[in-house]
């Protein structure tokens, strides 16, 4: 039975905090893909047609910082543009943004009242809900260019309800096995269900399973591949794009921190803006700018001081063998400590693989949530491939935190990483604002 409803809308759902409280209990699954239930709302609720222009966005990595570049390059180029992206760090407003802002409380309250209200009886996720809710915002705030994260896979994802004008798969590896299969191809198939027949759809990873080409050629979608349709060329501290399709670009600085894999990303959403220039022209020096001041938060994100601090959201084996490689490209001259805390349905072996040469010491943490993991779990299985004696484990991050000024000295250095969740403790505990 759903709750007493007062003026409309769920009794006691005021603010932003109830409301997501109340979402997050609604539906039976937190996790529940499929396009028919929030199809149905969005016919209730959005015009027909959208008034703008959609580049959605899947892929195992790299698709929070493509969207943020995307996002970047239109907005400053004059275009007003919409952003949905997931999970936020710190707050839910992170993950609707109109040309770069957050959305406020108020907003997003108004835009959750009416999906209520269109839903009827028609059960929803939380994830759903927030699709709506951007998808809702961006057409009632007039935005010419909505750029759209998956949230998970791609084929069955709630924002595959909008057809992209422009698809973008950035790399593909393995990830939440449960709902996508257990190899890259299988992955890359649900991955490239964002394609769209007639539409052109580009892949930013260097090696793309062959899924990719197939769905592209089963679809119907005009493809531009990374390797075979465009590529990137590092020369020192500079980077040049070409592509035999839509010309080239060249003497590109390169990200700072340094981080290999944002190139491919850059060169994939190069060839994404090179696809839409006769609607949406970008000045030539447009990504230049905005490689020199790009900066993520928790995506290797470098907290300077007499003791380096380094947070990084990996939770997967290509995202911590990429953190194991740039650790290893950063020099260090004292102890490396990790902290580390994961969600239970991860692949833990693959990631603490990658990442058991890439510390001294190990702080293992807690992860809250119906999928959290406890830390004492996560210990068990890191001893397998670090020595049991270089492992403490911690009721929560804050109390590692403690341990860790008492412990470190001048030149150590400090790994956060494992989650959104357990990077989102790291910030609000060293007071980083963004």
């Amino acid at each position: 039975m759903r709750p007493a409803v007062e003026h409309g809308k769920p009794a006691g759902k005021n603010s932003l905090e109830e409301w997501l409280q109340w979402q997050e209990s609604l539906h039976f699954s937190a996790i529940d893909l499929g396009l028919d239930r929030v199809s149905r709302v969005a016919m209730r609720l959005l015009p027909e047609s959208a008034a703008f222009s959609v580049i959605s966005i899947s892929g195992t990595n790299g698709k929070g910082s493509s969207a943020a570049m995307l996002e970047q390059l239109y907005s400053e180029a004059g275009y007003r543009t919409g952003c949905y992206t997931s999970p936020h760090l710190l707050r839910y407003n992170e993950r609707v943004r109109i040309n770069g802002t957050e959305v406020s409380d108020d907003m997003l309250c108004e835009s959750f009242h009416r999906i209520d209200r269109a839903r009827g009886d028609i059960s929803l996720t939380y994830f759903e809900f927030g699709t709506l809710a951007a998808l809702d915002i961006f057409h009632r705030n007039q935005v010419e260019l909505a750029i759209l994260e998956v949230g998970l896979g791609g084929r069955l994802d709630a924002v595959n309800i909008m057809d992209a004008d422009v698809a973008l798969v950035c790399t593909i590896d393995i990830d939440h096995e449960k709902w996508l299969g257990a190899d890259r191809n299988s992955i890359g198939y649900e991955k490239a269900g964002i394609f769209r027949k007639g539409r052109p759809a580009v892949c930013s990873d260097p090696q793309a399973p062959q899924s990719i080409l197939e769905s592209a050629d089963r679809i119907g979608a005009r493809l531009y591949l990374a390797g075979r349709d465009f590529s990137c060329h590092r020369h020192g501290d500079l980077w040049s794009w070409e592509s035999g399709i839509t010309g080239s670009q060249s003497d590109l600085p390169c990200f700072h921190p340094d981080n290999s894999c944002l190139i491919w990303n850059a060169a994939g959403v190069l060839m994404v803006t090179r696809l839409l220039e006769k609607r949406y022209h970008l000045p030539k020096d447009a990504m230049a700018r905005v490689i020199n001041k790009f900066r993520m938060p928790g995506r290797f994100q470098i907290v300077p001081g007499d003791i380096e601090y380094v947070l990084d959201v990996a939770h997967n084996r290509q995202a911590a063998a990429q953190l194991a490689a740039n650790l290893a490209a950063l020099p260090n001259a004292g102890h490396t400590y990790m902290v580390i805390g994961m969600l239970m349905d991860k692949n833990h072996d693959l990631v603490l693989t990658a990442l058991s040469n890439s510390a001294d010491f190990w702080y293992v943490v807690p992860t809250g949530g119906e999928r959290g993991m406890p830390a004492g779990d996560l210990a068990e299985k890191l001893n397998r491939y670090v020595d049991a004696a270089w492992v403490k484990t911690f009721d929560d991050l804050h109390t590692a935190f403690e341990v860790l000024d008492h412990e470190t000295v001048a030149g150590d250095r400090v790994i956060v990483t494992g989650s959104f969740l357990t990077v989102a403790a790291a910030i609000e505990w060293l007071q980083i604002e963004f």
